[in-house]
């Protein structure tokens, strides 16, 4: 009776729906609403990676536009479906690699809460720390299947530009890139990726993990309150701390992305196999060290945004699979 009761008001404190660990969750539930929900939340910002990469890549003159001329000048030429290229093959795609990601970061972050449990910090420190780990672990299980679907989707995007190959579905990609390169091609950026998405992701997830944490606790909110925040409360302090997160995460990491698209989508690239040392040869000899951060509006409103609208996504879909 004492475990039932236990069980019963553990959920009841203040905090508990605010970060939901993972064996609170049902699995299922929590992969199937996961691939609905972020499905649809690729869907609305698709369009900024698009001119996003459009910029990084373009030698017709784009790359020297501003971020919202670009959009206007992709909607013109191409009308919608040019803004959303690349778009199914990268939705069907993630599916599996979705799978991938949130398992590993969700068992990971249980894990480094359960190993820093008893350590001497600050609880803001230890849930950074953990959400760090989480998100480093998640990305390298994920980055061997997303780089593939990477180059695909990238290259998709570019279709038309100077020094792109003309590709007409995803199929029509890989054996054209196989040809060319052999399996490896497939694999461009790889290293550049692993190198940009881990430390990325680790500073995203700790750096929201500490943030929520810190606003919480300014709000007057400790985990033995009996006053839970409401719904919108939550919204709110999660969709604050992603969007720090997303920024400040897009201003560090940027000119490697610059860099690794440059890497996955051109192939006029001259003498031998393209390599990042040429790339940014290139880049500084085209702009200068401002060649690196080609993109950064567009780059700098998609994580932004990718970082307020994933957490919310996401942490509702923690509460919809949350086990009764």
């Amino acid at each position: 009776m004492a475990m039932e009761a236990e069980a019963t008001t553990a959920p009841a404190l203040a905090l508990a729906d605010t970060d939901i660990n993972w064996d609170r969750l049902d699995k299922t539930k929590f992969h199937i609403i996961g691939a609905i929900l972020f499905t649809a939340q690729s869907a609305l910002l698709h369009p900024t990676a698009v001119v996003k990469t459009r910029m990084q890549v373009a030698g017709s003159g784009l790359s020297r536009m501003r971020g919202i001329s670009v959009f206007k000048h992709i909607l013109k030429t191409d009308g919608i479906p040019g803004l959303y290229r690349g778009f199914g093959t990268s939705a069907v795609g993630s599916l599996p690699g979705r799978v991938l990601a949130l398992t590993s970061l969700e068992i990971s972050k249980d894990m480094m809460l359960k190993y820093t449990e008893g350590l001497d910090m600050a609880e803001s420190s230890r849930v950074g720390i953990a959400n760090g780990v989480a998100g480093m672990m998640s990305s390298l299980v994920s980055c061997a299947y997303y780089v593939p679907l990477d180059v695909i989707c990238q290259r998709l995007m570019v279709q038309g530009l100077p020094g792109t190959t003309v590709c007409n579905r995803p199929y029509d990609v890989v054996c054209k890139v196989i040809k060319a390169e052999g399996f490896r091609g497939m694999y461009r950026g790889f290293g550049l990726t692993a190198l940009m998405q881990s430390p990325a992701s680790a500073l995203w997830w700790a750096a929201y993990g500490a943030a929520q944490h810190i606003i919480w606790r300014s709000l007057g909110y400790r985990d033995d309150m009996d006053k839970k925040p409401s719904h919108i409360d939550m919204v709110t302090v999660q969709a604050t701390a992603g969007m720090v997160a997303g920024a400040c995460s897009s201003v560090i990491t940027t000119p490697i992305d610059t860099v690794k698209t440059r890497l996955q989508v051109m192939d006029n690239f001259g003498a031998g196999r393209p390599s990042v040392l040429k790339t940014m040869r290139t880049l500084l000899k085209e702009d200068g060290w401002q060649g690196f951060y080609r993109g950064f509006g567009p780059r700098f409103l998609n994580m932004s945004l990718y970082g307020t609208t994933m957490i919310v996504t996401y942490e509702l879909i923690k509460r919809l699979s949350v086990r009764q």
